[in-house]
């Protein structure tokens, strides 16, 4: 008996072949974000890097111009965005029409930072939550196709009035095939949402440790009644 992959299609009920569409559907969609999201997070942490070397020598000169210039030139970078929101809120206070002291202007550039941390944290979330909801979805869906395979083989049982291998064939490889695709789209969906999220938190304590060090930036060079330049 034939049991290639058109024969296979061509003998599966209207829902099983439902579920297939459905499972492909999952898996082209979650191959989108993964290769989105590849190349989104390589970008950042490359222009990152190179944010990095070279904001480092114009705060370690005080020159926060400079800085904001070089932030700008980086928008794909998480430590940019991060640096960038403390430095423009922390100079609009120090040379507003009513400036802050020099404690003031310190808490004000903080609590830019942190608004920008969330912020920037939730963009660079965006698709791999769905990763994991497609990595518990699928197999589920993929069983709700066996179920139908199962139904479908007894189905066949009863029409031929006997259990022989001709009466249940079609209706267990219905059902081998939808549970066998249901794990085939959902095991990389969670293997690549751990790799995400992983990399999602390192992302976190780099934007951590760059907000400390640019809050001690402006503590130790600004914290008093220095005007920034």
């Amino acid at each position: 008996m034939e049991m290639g992959p058109m024969h296979l299609w061509e003998t599966m009920t209207p829902i099983a072949k439902g579920v297939v569409i459905a499972l492909i559907i999952l898996s082209i969609y979650s191959l989108y974000v993964v290769i989105e999201r590849l190349l989104f997070y390589r970008k950042a942490k490359k222009q990152s890097l190179e944010f990095a070397r070279a904001v480092t020598q114009a705060l370690v000169k005080d020159r926060v111009d400079d800085a904001l210039a070089l932030s700008k030139k980086f928008p794909a970078s998480h430590l940019a965005r991060v640096t960038r929101a403390g430095l423009t809120e922390f100079q609009l206070e120090a040379s507003g029409p009513n400036p802050l002291s020099g404690a003031d202007k310190v808490e004000a550039g903080r609590r830019a930072i942190e608004r920008e941390t969330l912020i920037t944290a939730s963009d660079f979330k965006k698709g791999v939550g769905s990763l994991a909801t497609i990595a518990t979805t699928a197999p589920f869906i993929g069983l709700f196709g066996t179920v139908i395979g199962i139904i479908n083989a007894f189905r066949g049982m009863a029409v031929t009035g006997s259990g022989g291998i001709a009466a249940v064939s079609a209706g267990i490889a219905e059902a081998l095939v939808t549970t066998a695709l249901g794990l085939f789209v959902a095991i990389p969906a969670a293997w690549l949402f751990n790799y995400f999220t992983n990399t999602l938190e390192r992302f976190a304590v780099e934007m951590s440790n760059s907000s400390s060090e640019l809050v001690d930036y402006f503590i130790k060079r600004h914290g008093g009644s220095h005007a920034v330049r």
